[in-house]
């Protein structure tokens, strides 16, 4: 990656000074490179940069306690560090990890991406357009674009997927193929409570979108989901034998997809009102309303990536999509508080029976409205 024009090497070094003096650990200066663009105030006292460490990009953003490049080489471009995040190695480019969250080596993740409190992967993981809500864990070698992931209550019981697993994002239909194909596995309106089983698709297999499983499924290892999972199902679907004349330029049918990726749509939408009205309403510090609007950023990526990718597919099959709120007016239900002194997990964890079937029926308003049914 070449330096922008005019840098220089004192120029560099200087910008490494002011963060050291600043109290960021830089393990070796002879080994790290900040581009720039990059604005050091936003790279944190108690931040851990290793050698083999890179930064780009004015939207970085490294909070204390993160730590970056343990494992390996490094990069982050236009990437938000919440407090006790890591990457052990990798790329990451334009992503969201909150506090504790964790890329492990050899990572690959591009923008739409958020990892919630906890959430984690283990190596060589490629992300893009994916959200894994608190505490969900991906293991090793898996390529989970275009994914929304939630269940389970804590870090001991979360959901998970297997190593060896690929979410398959593209279809060959049409003139070129499309991606309108994202998968659910959980979902918001519930997921963000934090109540649910957890979910696990097991590894050495796929998953081919758009696909929805439902809490407390769990997939065995070895295969690919063509079909849905309901909800408490142990599932082991065979594998179609099929051998068929290609049809240049076939296009499969509008439904079920086009409601597929509505219903993701209006997922996403539900999650943005989550953050926007109730996390944002209880960040106590500039840290945490940074993190927070950070999120809010990357949820609006994500919802523009699926409306677009929704429309090309409607659009090649003749058809439009139909009018979609993306700020449904629904009063939120609950006593917000952002000085009560309990960090979001735990204070979603204190919340009452009553609480939690409030939110949950608020939030499942703003997603039954997102979407206008066409006469």
């Amino acid at each position: 990656m070449d330096r922008s024009a005019g840098d220089t090497t004192l120029a560099l070094d200087a910008r490494i000074a002011d963060l050291i003096a600043r109290g960021v650990e830089v393990v070796d200066p002879r080994q790290l490179w900040i581009a720039p663009d990059v604005v050091p105030t936003r790279v944190h006292a108690g931040a851990r940069l290793w050698p083999g460490t890179r930064l780009l990009g004015a939207r970085t953003f490294v909070a204390p306690g993160a730590e970056v490049g343990a494992e390996g080489p490094a990069t982050l471009h236009d990437a938000v560090l919440g407090p006790g995040a890591i990457v052990d190695s990798g790329f990451v480019h334009g992503a969201v990890l909150l506090d504790g969250a964790r890329l492990g080596a050899n990572a690959h993740v591009r923008p739409g991406t958020l990892l919630e409190e906890g959430a984690s992967t283990a190596h060589a993981v490629g992300l893009k357009q994916t959200i894994l809500l608190a505490h969900v864990t991906l293991g090793s070698l898996i390529n989970f674009c275009d994914v929304l992931m939630a269940g389970g209550t804590s870090r001991r019981d979360h959901s998970e997927v297997g190593s060896g697993f690929i979410h398959f994002n593209f279809t060959p239909w049409g003139a070129s193929g499309d991606k309108a194909t994202p998968s659910l596995v959980g979902d918001v309106v519930a997921g963000v409570l934090l109540r649910q089983p957890r979910i696990f698709l097991g590894g050495a297999g796929g998953m081919i979108g758009p696909r929805r499983v439902e809490y407390g499924a769990i997939a065995a290892a070895g295969q690919v989901l063509r079909r849905d999972v309901a909800a408490g199902k142990l599932v082991s679907q065979p594998t179609p034998t099929l051998s068929l004349e290609r049809r240049p330029h076939f296009l499969d049918g509008l439904q079920p997809r086009l409601q597929r990726n509505l219903e993701y749509i209006a997922q996403l939408v539900a999650l943005s009102t989550w953050y926007r009205e109730v996390r944002r309403a209880r960040a106590r510090t500039a840290i945490a309303r940074e993190l927070v609007d950070a999120a809010l950023h990357t949820i609006a990526q994500a919802i523009t990536e699926r409306i677009d990718r929704a429309r090309a597919f409607a659009r090649e099959r003749g058809a439009s999509l139909p009018a979609i709120e993306l700020a449904p007016s629904v009063p939120c239900p609950l006593s917000l508080d952002a000085d009560d002194g309990r960090d979001h997990l735990a204070w979603v964890a204190a919340l009452d029976d009553d609480a939690c079937t409030a939110a949950a029926a608020w939030l499942r308003a703003v997603a039954d409205r997102v979407v206008t049914p066409a006469d």
